[in-house]
C-alpha cells in the first residue's frame, strides 16, 4: 500500500497526495507534544509513501516545528518535503521577519525549506505584506537557494485572493476547500483561477476541522449504505482528491488510527462514483436547509449602532443548525464579546432596512441567542 503521488506544479517534486498537517499533533496530559506517538505516526506515514509535512511558526506554541525537525532528522533528506510559514500576523518590521525566519531555521534544523509560505493572508496581513515588501523578501530567499518554493496560505474572500494570486509568480498556494465550503473564502472560483494560471494548490481543512468526520445519524447512514467499509472522513478527503489541481490534501492527524485511515483513502485511485457524488450533494443540500436563516454574511446590515455583530451571530447560529453539534460553535460563541451579542440589540430596525435578503433580523437575533445559550437548536 502506498499513497498516490503527483508532480507539484512546475516544481521538480513528486509529492504525496496526502500531506501530514502538523497543527494537531497528539499531546500529553501537560499539553506538550507526545514525541513517541508522533515518531510512530511519521514512521508509518513515510513507510506508506507520505512525503509532505506541513508546519508553521505558531503551531503548538512553536513546538511543532521543533518536533517535526527532530522526528524527520533520522530520514534521508530526499525522503520528505517540509513546508513552513512566515507568521505575517506577528510581523510589524523587517527585523521581526528576519528574526522569525532565523528561529524557524534553528527549530527545524534544515539547510533549506522546500516551501516557505506567507501565513494566513487576509486583508490586514496583506497590507503588512505590501508595506514591508515581504514578497520580495521571500523571493530573495529563493534566489539565495535557502528555500525552493514561495507561496501563501489564505483566509479571506475571493476578490482579495484574486489580487494576491495576480501579484507574484507563486509556486503554490494553500486554501481551505471542502465539499461544504465550495463558495466560502477562495472556494471554487479560487480553484478555477489557480488551475487556469498553473498554480498548484495545497488544501487545508478538507474535513472542516473534523466537522465532516461526524455527521448526523441520517446523513452517516446514507454514506454507510453505499460504502460501509469507508470512514465518514474519507468521503470529504476523496471529494478533494477528485480535483486534479488539489495536488496535496493536508490532514491534521492527531492519532495513529487517522494516519492508517487516511493512507487507505489516498492509496486508492478510485474516483467518487455518480452515486457517491449524489450522496455528497444530498448532504450539502440537507445541511444548507438546516440553517437558522438565509444570512449570506454580506454585511449590508453593518455597522450596528449598538455594536451587535449581526453576521457573526448568524454565522454561529447557522453553523450550529447545520452540524447540530454545539462544539462546532463553542469557541466562537463563548468568546464573542457580550456587547456584540443580541442582548445589545435595541430593535431599532436599521439593519432590516439594509438587508438585501429581507431577513427578520430582530426576531432572528432573539432566536439565535436563545438557542445558542441553551445549546438547543430545536
Amino acid at each position: 500500500m502506498a499513497v498516490i503521488r503527483n508532480q507539484l506544479g512546475k516544481l521538480d517534486e513528486n509529492v504525496s497526495r496526502l500531506g501530514f498537517g502538523c497543527m494537531r499533533l497528539p499531546t500529553q496530559a501537560d499539553g506538550k507534544i507526545d514525541r513517541a506517538q508522533v515518531a510512530k505516526m511519521f514512521d508509518y506515514a513515510i513507510a506508506n509513501g507520505v512525503n509532505y509535512f506541513d508546519t508553521a511558526f505558531m503551531y503548538h506554541n512553536g513546538e511543532s516545528e521543533v518536533v517535526v525537525g527532530e522526528t524527520l532528522a533520522k530520514y534521508d533528506r530526499s525522503q520528505y518535503y517540509v513546508t513552513t510559514k512566515l507568521p505575517v500576523m506577528m510581523i510589524k518590521t523587517m527585523n521581526k521577519a528576519h528574526e522569525c525566519y532565523a528561529t524557524q531555521r534553528e527549530r527545524l534544523k534544515l539547510d533549506k525549506f522546500d516551501h516557505y509560505l506567507l501565513h494566513g493572508l487576509n486583508a490586514g496581513s496583506w497590507k503588512t505584506v505590501k508595506e514591508l515588501g515581504l514578497i520580495d523578501y521571500m523571493f530573495d530567499l529563493k534566489a539565495k537557494g535557502e528555500i525552493d518554493a514561495v507561496g501563501f496560505s489564505f483566509h479571506d474572500e475571493y476578490p482579495l485572493f484574486e489580487e494576491i494570486i495576480n501579484s507574484a509568480p507563486w509556486d503554490l498556494c494553500q486554501i481551505q476547500y471542502n465539499y461544504l465550503d465550495e463558495y466560502v473564502q477562495a472556494g471554487n472560483k479560487g480553484y478555477d483561477l489557480c488551475k487556469e494560471k498553473g498554480i498548484p494548490m495545497v488544501i487545508m481543512e478538507p474535513i472542516r476541522g473534523g466537522a465532516l468526520a461526524k455527521l448526523t445519524d441520517d446523513l452517516e447512514a446514507e454514506y454507510k449504505r453505499i460504502a460501509p467499509e469507508r470512514s465518514i472522513a474519507s468521503w470529504a478527503l476523496r471529494w478533494v482528491k477528485d480535483h486534479d489541481n488539489c495536488k496535496v490534501t493536508l490532514s491534521g492527524m492527531s492519532d495513529f488510527s487517522q494516519v492508517v485511515d487516511n493512507i487507505n483513502t489516498f492509496s486508492d485511485p478510485t474516483p467518487l462514483s455518480e452515486e457517491e457524488q449524489a450522496a455528497i450533494a444530498h448532504t450539502v443540500k440537507v445541511m444548507e436547509e438546516r440553517r437558522g436563516n438565509g444570512c449570506t454574511g454580506c454585511r449590508y446590515c453593518m455597522p450596528c449602532p449598538n455594536g451587535v455583530d449581526i453576521p457573526g451571530v448568524f454565522r454561529s447560529w447557522n453553523t450550529y443548525h447545520k452540524f447540530r453539534q454545539y462544539s462546532m460553535v463553542a469557541r466562537g460563541w463563548d468568546h464573542m464579546s457580550p456587547d456584540s451579542k443580541p442582548d445589545s440589540c435595541v430593535e431599532c430596525g436599521l439593519c432590516e432596512e439594509q438587508c438585501p435578503q429581507h431577513l427578520d433580523i430582530r426576531n432572528d437575533l432573539k432566536k439565535a441567542a436563545e438557542q445558542l445559550n441553551s445549546k438547543c437548536f430545536g
